[in-house]
């Protein structure tokens, strides 16, 4: 875990309560698909975790979702704006268990860890194909971003506007070698079960310190209780009890 400071450098809506925000600041911290960052919000006495879409050498992406007024604030600031940005928290994706044909599977603002994951699969000569999940046309983003790196992308909706019908479940390809997810827990549950291979399941979660010191995100696993921030928020598939 590292704190440092980064400046606001583009901050954009991409979709129905979703924005994108590029930042400018020390990301030497970061050292894996699936990590996440920390951000300290004026007047607000907890920090909001939000995970690492993309980055590169000085640079940071972080895509969230307007929920509430600590991110009510954050889709207010400007370019240039300063900000205590606590980096390099969780465990991340292991990429080195993908096999040639991974499956990744993203919902809603479980889709922005996938994509710096997805980058580095390809660099790393894997074929993944890429399942992102939504409510409606109107929340559909990344799309374009996913096809660009080269991935095979299917896109679903609950009510059909966009893509295929239905849940990211009903969209599963005959064959991948293992599988990487994200979105809310009831979207966990239902890959759990659906997939055939073994997989890394992502946990969105409300946090209270983000480094594991308050033991306020711990959930049940086969080796006892683990810490989404911390000993996660990645978590094996075998290991975990619903």
């Amino acid at each position: 875990m590292q704190q440092s400071f980064f400046t606001v450098d583009e901050n954009v809506q991409i979709a129905k309560k979703v924005y994108k925000m590029t930042l400018l600041g020390d990301t030497s911290a970061i050292t894996a698909p699936g990590q996440f960052v920390n951000l300290k919000l004026d007047g607000s006495f907890l920090r909001r975790p939000i995970s690492v879409c993309d980055r590169a050498d000085g640079m940071l992406t972080i895509v969230y979702k307007v929920v509430g007024g600590g991110t009510e604030k954050m889709a207010a600031y400007e370019k240039g704006t300063r900000l205590d940005i606590l980096t390099g928290l969780g465990n991340g994706y292991d990429t080195s268990l993908s096999g040639e044909a991974p499956l990744l599977l993203g919902g809603g603002v479980g889709v922005p860890p996938l994509y710096l994951l997805c980058k580095e699969l390809i660099q790393q000569g894997k074929r993944p194909t890429v399942i992102l999940g939504f409510n409606t046309k109107e929340e559909v983003f990344y799309e374009k971003e996913f096809e660009a790196l080269g991935a095979a992308v299917t896109v679903t909706t609950v009510d059909g506007s966009y893509g295929q019908q239905g849940f990211v479940t009903d969209a599963l390809p005959s064959h991948y070698t293992h599988f990487y997810t994200c979105g809310p827990e009831p979207m966990l549950k239902a890959v759990h079960r659906a997939t055939e291979t073994d997989g890394q399941l992502s946990f969105e979660e409300r946090m209270g310190c983000g480094f594991g010191a308050c033991m306020g995100c711990s959930c049940k696993t086969l080796t006892g209780y683990k810490r989404i921030c911390k000993e996660g928020p990645v978590m094996r598939k075998g290991e975990i009890l619903w």
